[in-house]
């Protein structure tokens, strides 16, 4: 059984119970309330519970998502002694070869706002028609353990740059990021959850999670 509640706060820990009831602590790392947000939309129907912990800043220098999710869960677990979970997750746009990829937070410098990284996204895209301003949001999750077992998976959603931002939804690049006719930025919350890189990473996280759990 896994319990349900969150907590916003920077580091979070995320709690579930095994087969035989007892309580199991996972520390999750995050800086972005948004992301937090969205985390709780997508845990709660799971029953997952977070809480808080108080963790220092972790250097993202892996060339992946993947390598800086496990940099993230690592550092955590090493400070708590716990199981730590992390996600890192961007934006690979192929005609820009994939950038901003693992820079998507840092695109237009460490201190840019989300509109001052769209514009220098879509700024950058300037000319290229709608056929080929193909991107996808990629999310990557790490689950480290103590012993050194680790948990990895991955959400991706394809979709396109919109020519301007569209939508008062969502965060990031949410409002220039097209899934079929619609950004992210005009989906419901729900509408979103299902079909996201990091809704679908969180759902794969939760079965596994429960299997290695055995619950």
């Amino acid at each position: 059984m896994i319990c349900s509640h969150l907590m916003q706060e920077r580091f979070q820990k995320l709690c579930l119970h095994d087969k035989e009831g007892r309580l199991v602590k996972y520390v999750m790392a995050t800086h972005n309330p948004n992301k937090l947000l969205e985390l709780q939309r997508i845990l709660e129907p799971l029953h997952i519970e977070v809480t808080t912990a108080d963790l220092q800043d972790v250097e993202e220098t892996g060339e992946t998502f993947a390598e800086n999710a496990f940099l993230k869960a690592k550092a955590a677990c090493d400070q708590t002694g716990l199981p730590a979970v992390a996600d890192d997750s961007g934006l690979e746009v192929d005609a820009l070869h994939g950038a901003p990829g693992v820079y998507s937070a840092r695109y237009a410098g460490p201190d840019a706002t989300d509109a001052q990284r769209m514009e220098k996204l879509l700024g950058e895209l300037e000319g290229i028609p709608a056929g080929q301003r193909t991107a996808r949001f990629v999310s990557a999750i790490c689950v480290v353990y103590p012993d050194g077992k680790r948990i990895d998976v991955e959400g991706t959603c394809e979709g396109s740059v919109a020519f301007a931002p569209r939508g008062t939804d969502g965060f990031g690049y949410d409002p220039i990021f097209l899934v079929g006719e619609k950004t992210y930025a005009e989906l419901t919350p729900a509408e979103k959850d299902a079909v996201s890189h990091r809704g679908k990473a969180l759902r794969e996280l939760a079965v596994r999670l429960e299997t290695h759990h055995g619950i």
